[in-house]
Formats: structure tokens, sequence, C-alpha cells
């Protein structure tokens, strides 16, 4: 015993120690980076502008410059901000140093609005008469509808284009649980909500397969009306392709027409120097994305500083319980930046930016407040991004207007509770029992919580049906309320809106269809409303809520990033899985969220 006790305490003294160090080397890198500054970007005549995609992209990547800095391999993958991509491409269309765009689209790993945002600010960037040239060794369906807007797509020779139509998958728990001895209640309303179903089901309902198939469709239509367009082809032709699989191979893109000329990097380069008038000796000028957002370019109808503001809302992530971040939406983050713009009487117009799938309804609750009470002050309007659904559509739904991008996921008006229960684990499996007093019936509502490494609490027993009816009962009550809110923004009754509510999801364009959206467009179309709404012409826009000290920020996150990037490590593949567990587990109280997070292929 004396043995285990002394390597024990060695191997957790040793972690300290390790930690610590790691923890020091960070330090010693934040001073570091902290210390050298920004460095000024300079742009010279003739260049091209490189757009690479095959990144993370975010509504808005947080200026922190240890964003994306993994304290665990001291490596970083910075996040880029949609937010910053869209005014580049704007600058870039007119600004006379840049002739064109080099665009690298292979496999990005963004969202279908922010991928079809980003397509229309490009397709807007051709009018100016400068080119898009694309290229990549391999195209995914995602990574080729955003090239299809170039005037020209090249493949390496020997690469692919995967065309084959869209699909989802859904990771179902329930068989996993009841193996651990594990036993969600589960108390919703909405026969379409189905977050709870990877909990107790093991394939789709048919409810949810319909609303599925319904969403991808609708993404599926725009995706090839969009590709045809730009290609020259019928949608018909398009769709025909993917059926049959004909394209197979590089040989079969050039002949199906997806791709206009096999050409390995190295001749791109060379033809861009030609399209810029550089000879094929000279180095190509060009300038990446994320350097090209801190170039000032002057507006040919600048009028000076403007007093006059528009306030830009960033909401974005899961709607949580507690303060809130750069990547979360906090019952204090949102709404006190809400409140601040609001009562500024230099900001005209506020655009509340959501990109949720929603979550705690609480939360939802009081940024919807915040909201109502900033729209009897000022013009606010809504700009959907890839999510805008459930708790993400309750804040935003009584909006002057709502925009949403064509391939938005939006509505789920529903909600549900969740308790997990594990009598046969904790009971059966490790044998405890518990046993205590209380002084009223129900002091001991659910049972006692017992914390699981990974899984989180658990409760000892199930609940009674008394419990399960109080529990009801709060669920009706909260999706009353939430479809009274969306009946008075929306202008409906409740029974219509009780009617495409029940947690069912929409695309943007079936949303445009049934009324729980007003246009169909992103976020420079809200902020154009916004302005028009307002009665202003010259303008500046800001941004809320504002970024905190990145050196604060990294230290106070360093421990839980730490532990990820192990995680992550140990876990492998494996890393999604258990990450599906803990969000599962997570979910207590009475949520507004979409059913999980949907993964096209």
């Amino acid at each position: 015993m004396k043995s285990f006790l002394k390597y024990t305490l060695a191997s957790i003294i040793g972690v300290f120690i390790g930690f610590t160090i790691i923890f020091l080397i960070a330090l010693g890198i934040i001073g570091s980076v902290a210390s050298m500054g920004e460095k000024e970007v300079k742009v010279k005549n003739k260049s091209v502008l490189v757009v690479n995609l095959n990144q993370m992209i975010e509504d808005r990547a947080s200026d922190n410059p240890f964003d994306g800095f993994s304290p665990f391999s001291f490596s970083s993958a910075k996040k880029l901000g949609l937010n910053s991509i869209l005014k580049s491409i704007e600058k870039a269309k007119r600004d006379e140093r840049i002739k064109g765009i080099y665009l690298q689209s292979s496999v990005p790993p963004i969202g279908m609005a922010h991928a079809q945002e980003i397509r229309a600010a490009l397709k807007d960037f051709k009018e100016s008469g400068k080119f898009i040239v694309a290229h990549g060794n391999y195209y995914s369906q995602k990574g080729y509808y955003m090239a299809s807007v170039a005037d020209k797509v090249y493949l390496t020779p020997t690469g692919s284009v995967d065309f084959k139509g869209l699909a989802t998958y859904v990771q179902f728990l329930k068989g996993s649980l009841k193996k651990l001895g594990i036993k969600p209640e589960i108390i919703r309303h909405g026969k379409f909500k189905a977050a709870i179903e990877p909990l107790i089901l093991d394939k789709m309902s048919d409810a949810n397969r319909e609303q599925n198939l319904t969403y991808i469709t609708s993404i599926w239509k725009i995706i090839i009306t969009e590709i045809a367009e730009s290609r020259g082809m019928s949608v018909k032709e398009i769709d025909a392709i993917a059926d049959n699989l004909n394209i197979r191979d590089d040989k079969t893109a050039v002949k199906y027409k997806f791709i206009d000329e096999l050409k390995h990097k190295i001749d791109v380069v060379n033809e861009l120097k030609g399209m810029c008038d550089i000879k094929e000796s000279k180095d190509l000028r060009s300038v990446g994305i994320a350097d090209y957002s801190k170039v000032y370019v002057k507006k040919e109808d600048s009028k000076g500083i403007a007093k006059d503001k528009i306030a830009v809302i960033y909401a974005q992530g899961s709607v949580v319980d507690s303060e809130g971040d750069t990547y979360s939406i906090g019952h204090t983050n949102i709404p006190d930046a809400i409140n601040k713009a609001a009562k500024d009487s230099t900001i005209k117009a506020i655009v509340l930016r959501v990109n949720s799938g929603g979550g705690s309804a609480l939360t939802s609750e009081i940024i919807w407040n915040e909201v109502e009470k900033a729209r009897k002050i000022k013009p606010v309007v809504a700009s959907m991004g890839n999510y805008a659904a459930s708790g993400g559509y309750y804040i935003l739904c009584n909006t002057d207007r709502i925009f949403a991008e064509a391939n938005t996921l939006t509505g789920s008006i529903g909600v549900f509770g969740v308790i997990m229960t594990g009598k046969e684990l904790i009971n059966g499996t490790l044998g405890i029992t518990f046993d205590g007093v209380k002084t009223n019936k129900h002091a001991d509502f659910g049972g006692a919580a017992m914390p699981f490494p990974l899984l989180g609490a658990i409760a000892s027993r199930e609940l009674t049906q008394e419990e399960r009816n109080i529990i009801q009962k709060g669920v009706e009550d909260v999706y009353d309320v939430f479809i009274s809110h969306v009946a008075e923004g929306r202008g409906m009754t409740k029974e219509a809106v009780d009617k495409i509510g029940q947690g069912r999801i929409w695309s943007g364009t079936n949303a445009l269809e049934i009324g729980l959206v007003d246009e169909l467009g992103g976020l420079n179309d809200a902020i154009a409303y916004a302005k028009e709404k307002a009665g202003i012409d010259n303008y500046r826009l800001v941004e809320y809520p504002k970024i905190k000290d990145p050196v604060e920020e990294f230290i106070k996150n360093f421990s839980a990033d730490t532990k990820a990037e192990m995680l992550k490590s140990e876990l492998g593949s494996n890393y999604n899985m258990y990450m599906n567990y803990k969000k599962a587990m997570e979910m207590s109280g009475i949520q507004a969220r979409i059913p999980y997070k949907i993964e096209i292929y």
C-alpha cells in the first residue's frame, strides 16, 4: 500500500511540474508575441488577393493573437472571421493595386450559409471586371460549389472532384447509454423536436427523417442552381452528373465541364503572373486575406470619419447559462452589448447577427427581452448565419426585419428537458446506494446527483410520475411563451406558429415561404437595410461584444485548452464521440436547441 501511495504521489507531482513548465513556456510565448505588435502590411501594385478558405471560419473571429494557439502542441490554428473576409473582398474590388483573386477552396471546413455568403461576395467582386482563378488538388462538394464562381477552375492532374449529392447522418447513443446503465429522462414539446432522439432511439423517427430530407434537398437545389449558372449548364445536367457519379477522376471532371483545365500549381501561378503583367522570372505579388484585412482602402464616396454608427452584435455559439464569451451566447455578454448599443445616441441602428443552434431557454428569454427594449429606441435588424434555430431564433424573432441565407438552418421552435439518471450504473454496476432525510416532500427532487469523469453529473434515481408532470408543465409553459413571442414578432397567430413549430427545422428558403424570415440575404444586406431604416447616409460600423484583453483571456482559458488538447491527442477520432456524450450530459434544465449538429456530406 505504501508503494502504491508513493508512486501515486510521484505521478501527481510529475503531472503538476509538467503542467507548470508548459504554463511558464506559454507565458514566455505570450510575452514574445505581445511585444511584437502588428506589423504593417504593404500591398504592391499588380497584386493578387489570395483567398484561402481551407481553414475554420467564424462569424467574427477574435483579434486575440493567441486565439487558436495550442498550449499542448505550441502550434496555432487561428480562425478567420466572416466579417473580415467580406470586408476584404469588398475592399479588393475597389483597390486598384489588386488585379484579381486567387481562390483556394479545396475542402473548406465551413457552414453552408457561410459558403453561400462568401460566394455571393466573390460573384459581386467579378462585377469590377477583375478576375478570379481557382485551383485545388481536390475539391469537396462545398469546395467546388465555392470554386465554381471563378472565371477559371483548375485541378491538379490526378486530382479529383467529389460530386454525388448531399447526405446527413445522426449518431445515436441509445445503445451505448444502455450498456453504461444510464437512462435519459426526456420531457419535450414538439413532434419534430429531435434533439433528444439520439438519446432514446437507434434510428431516425419518420418526422425527423422528413425534416432532414426537406432541409438538405432545399440546400442541394441552391447548390446545383448556382453551379449551373456559373458553368453555363442546366440544372438538370448538373443533377444528372451527381446522380450517375459521372465525375470519377480528373479527366471526367474536365469532360463534364466542371474543370476548365488540369494544371499544376506552378503553372497556375505563372498564368496569374501573366494576368498581372508580371514577368515569369519575377515573383507573383500577392497578399493573404488575413493580412489584407488590416489594410485600409479609402472608399470612393468617403466623407471623412462618420459620427453616426451602426452596431453589429455577434451572437455566435451555444446559448449558455453563464456569462458567455467570443464563441458562446451568455446571459451577460449579449444582453449587455444590446443594452449598451441601445443607449448610445451615436448608434442609429443595431444589426443582431446570430449564428447559433440555441441552448438555454432562460438565457434566450433574457436576450429576447433586451431586443424588445432596444427596438423601442432604434431599428433592430437580424441577420442569420449557418444556424439561427431554436434558442437562436428565439432571440431574434421580435426584430424589425429578419435576413437569412437560403442555406441557413432555422426554425426548430420547440423546447425539451433532459435529466440523466443512472440507477442501474450507480446501484447495480458500482454497488453504490444513497440514503438521507428531507424536510419537505420534494426536497430530493430528482434524487442525489453523482459526478462521473467525462460523463458529468447523473441522478441516482428515476423521476417519479409527479416529478415528470411538474417538468412537463414547465416545458409546456416555456413553449407557450416561445410561440407567443414568435407570433407577436412575426404578426402571426399562436396556432399558425405551432403548426410550423413543433421543433421542426427549415432552410432559409423554406423559412421565407412560411413567414419565419422576411428576406434572403447576408450580413451586408442586413446592414444596408438598417442604414435605410435609420435614415442615415454616412456611417461607420462598430462591433459588439468588445473583445477582452488577449493575455487575460489566454491565462483564463489555459487549463481548459490544455485539457482539450490532451483529450484530442489521446482519443483521436473518438474525440467527436466523446464531445457528443459531453454535450448530451450538459443538456440540463429546459432547452431550446436544434436536434444536433447537422453534418452535411
